[in-house]
């Protein structure tokens, strides 16, 4: 499943990750850190929301 931004759209998708600040490819994104934070605008995971 992947999640959005709600701030800017950004999308999270596990299958990618975020390698460019410490989240590897494959990490689901209960496993993402809590202090990772949206690398566009800064939001933080609270303001994600799952999509289909």
């Amino acid at each position: 499943m992947k999640y959005r931004c709600t701030i800017c759209g950004y999308i999270y998708d596990p299958e990618v990750g975020d390698p460019d600040n410490g989240v590897d490819p494959g990490t689901g994104f209960d496993d993402v850190p809590d202090d990772w934070v949206c690398p566009l605008c800064g939001a933080s995971k609270d303001d994600f929301e799952p999509i289909d």
